[in-house]
């Protein structure tokens, strides 16, 4: 019986160049909209940076959840899901090849592919077919009794220890995996590559298409 291989990929600045919310966010709401609410984001990052009001929610959590708050209350899953299809068709531009490549090789060996991102997704969802992914697990919005969204993330951002829960969640509904491969670029992917068999943190340097004896052998 041959082995069950899974490889776990981040999103932003792994699979692709750089973030994508912003983008995703001034393609939805326009410039001066998200100018406004970045600056109501300050306040907040600067309280989180020294401990104040926020508990141990990290800075970059805490604004993201203040942007989000001020730019998608209100609005409907529809229209964001809407969005995100459109937006998504973007995003292959930004992709880096090396990277991409990477994951076909996974796929080519018959490994399922996750992505594990803080991103959205109502625009990673679009992404599926084209990646040849499993699954997504992402950020999602809360919905209230109106049908609207709340502007509060549905669950923790999915940054740091949140994706060790999301993809353990997610792996313990599925048959047993022998090995696991983990692609990261950043310390918020710290705890998903602590999962892997095999972990790969993304630098600027060129990864290649299949992985390196001594790749393999890192753990």
């Amino acid at each position: 019986m041959s082995s069950r291989n899974l490889a776990a990929f981040d999103f932003d600045g792994t699979i692709t160049r750089r973030d994508t919310l912003f983008g995703f966010l001034r393609f939805t709401f326009g410039d001066a909209a998200l100018c406004r609410s970045l600056a109501k984001c300050v306040p907040t990052v600067a309280r989180a940076r020294l401990g104040i009001g926020h508990g141990d929610v990290h800075p970059r959590d805490a604004g993201k959840i203040v942007l989000l708050r001020s730019l998608t209350a209100g609005h409907t899953p529809t229209e964001m899901a809407e969005s995100g299809r459109s937006y998504a068709s973007r995003l292959p531009a930004r992709f880096r090849p090396d990277v991409t490549a990477r994951l076909d090789w996974h796929r080519a060996e018959g490994h399922d592919v996750v992505i594990v991102s803080a991103s959205l997704k109502y625009y990673l969802e679009p992404l599926r077919d084209r990646l040849g992914l499993l699954d997504v697990l992402a950020c999602e919005m809360a919905v209230g009794d109106a049908g609207t969204l709340t502007g509060e993330l549905a669950r923790p951002n999915v940054r740091g220890p949140e994706k060790e829960v999301r993809l353990r969640e997610w792996m313990s509904t599925r048959d047993r995996y022998d090995t696991i491969w983990a692609y990261g670029n950043s310390s918020g992917d710290k705890e998903l590559l602590a999962m892997a068999d095999h972990a790969t943190m993304i630098t600027k340097a060129p990864l290649q298409v299949s992985p390196a004896r001594t790749e393999i052998d890192r753990r």
